[in-house]
């Protein structure tokens, strides 16, 4: 994700790594040098392309795992999986754009890639939380109530795509509103929306609470219910007769892996979304601070959703590969089995 309105420029091209709210800007100051620059580049350019190969492989991999034929549930968790290698691929590959914006003197993309850039990061980062929300929900019901949680691959389709048509809605207020103004020879072209600083606060405020706040509280409200259940599994001798179909003791590891990507996705986004609400709500804490030093940590935080999106496919192989191996316990009950 890069920045929406928060850091001033180092060239001319606001949004990505840059953007900002005149007000909110201290004197100009000058920009981080060319080494740092080609420094932020280079590692950049190197996550990036190790992303796209890691997605790739990840997404290569599930399409002939479901060429194979599988189980709806594992039909279900590929079809999310690949959702998520999907938004990290899109992601990854706006940071051509980055690199170029931070060595170039002027923005050659027009207003098409202004609008699209942007609305690209909206799209993606709330497509990768929905759809973990939807695996959480989907984990949480496997273990509270094992029967009516086999889902048919297309209700796994539904979500996924209710999952980016949600955040399709979410992110065209922005794709609709950018537009190219010209900001004098200093900062050359600025992508800036056509609303006000107030309008474009209560936006960026309700794209915080759909992006981190809500999801968040339902992750984690989902978690310390499975946590619940797993400490109900392993103290209380109820467990196996206090329903007729009780829940199953759930498997750590592969809850573990999905709440480590859920995790490794607030690490990364959190601090981002901390630094873009900051000059609307706090606009005089940046006033004093140097535009060089704004845009090394805007840079930071940019390397930091890059990351992310990098990292992932890790955590996809071990998920897909893990939840292969849990597929073989099988829990009967009254001549029914279910597969986890």
């Amino acid at each position: 994700m890069d920045s929406l309105f928060s850091t001033p420029s180092p060239h001319t091209f606001p949004v990505s790594v840059n953007s900002s709210f005149p007000s909110s800007s201290p004197s100009l100051s000058p920009s981080p040098s060319m080494a740092s620059t080609a420094l932020f580049c280079f590692l950049l350019s190197l996550l990036s392309l190790l992303g796209i190969i890691g997605n790739l492989y990840t997404m290569g991999l599930l399409i002939g795992r479901g060429r194979s034929g599988r189980s709806s549930a594992s039909s279900s968790l590929h079809l999310q999986v690949l959702s998520l290698a999907l938004a990290d691929l899109l992601y990854l590959s706006t940071a051509p754009f980055i690199v170029y914006d931070s060595l170039a003197a002027d923005w050659a993309f027009g207003e098409v890639g202004c609008r699209l850039l942007l609305s690209l990061d909206l799209l993606t980062m709330h497509a990768s939380i929905f759809t973990l929300t939807a695996m959480s929900l989907d984990r949480y019901r496997a273990v509270a109530d094992p029967l009516a949680a086999s889902s048919s691959p297309s209700s796994g389709l539904l979500r996924v795509a209710l999952a980016w048509g949600t955040a399709i809605a979410l992110s065209l207020p922005m794709m609709i509103t950018l537009h190219l103004e010209d900001g004098g020879v200093q900062e050359g072209q600025l992508c800036v929306p056509a609303w006000d600083e107030q309008s474009s606060k209560a936006y960026l405020s309700v794209l915080f609470c759909t992006s981190i706040l809500g999801p968040g509280i339902a992750i984690g409200a989902l978690y310390t219910s499975l946590g619940w259940l797993y400490w109900k599994s392993q103290t209380q001798s109820a467990w196996a007769t206090s329903s007729t179909y009780p829940p199953r003791a759930p498997r750590p590891k592969v809850l573990l892996l999905i709440l480590a990507i859920v995790l490794a996705f607030w690490a990364c986004f959190l601090p981002f979304w901390i630094w873009q609400l900051l000059p609307l709500y706090r606009p005089e804490l940046l006033r004093s601070v140097p535009i060089s030093t704004q845009v090394t940590v805007n840079r930071i935080l940019t390397g930091l959703t890059y990351g992310n999106s990098s990292v992932n496919p890790f955590f996809y192989t071990l998920l897909t590969g893990k939840h292969r191996r849990t597929r073989q316990y099988i829990i009967c009950d009254c001549s029914l089995c279910v597969l986890f």
